[in-house]
């Protein structure tokens, strides 16, 4: 390697860490929240006002807490309960989804993150 490509390659370096937090960080915090299950339209509903909600997915009912800004499943009827553990969601573009009942839970923001897929 030559002298240049050194160079080149130290400024490739030193402009990672720019691009991946400018790029690829997370959004901002969301302001609502998309509800989809298979038979049904997708709601919105706002991560400012606190509710439960009740959606009927394919295995049964999904109970999902909208509480201070932020949003997460409270109850299921899947087996392994991976939405229940995903835990709260209050950035934007974050997702849980209870795919063997066939409900999904997405925060929406100005802000959209880009990650692997869409970037």
């Amino acid at each position: 390697m030559k002298r240049g490509d050194y160079v080149i390659l130290f400024l490739a370096l030193a402009l990672l860490p720019v691009l991946y937090f400018h790029f690829w960080n997370l959004g901002g915090h969301g302001d609502r929240v998309v509800i989809r299950s298979l038979n049904n339209k997708p709601q919105s509903y706002p991560l400012q006002q606190n509710r439960r909600i009740e959606i009927q997915g394919a295995k049964g009912p999904s109970i999902i807490e909208i509480h201070d800004g932020q949003v997460r499943f409270i109850e299921s009827p899947c087996l392994n309960k991976q939405c229940i553990h995903s835990g709260w969601l209050r950035r934007s573009g974050e997702i849980a989804a209870c795919l063997p009942n066939g409900v999904s839970v997405q925060v929406t923001g100005q802000n959209k993150p880009y990650d692997a897929i869409n970037f």
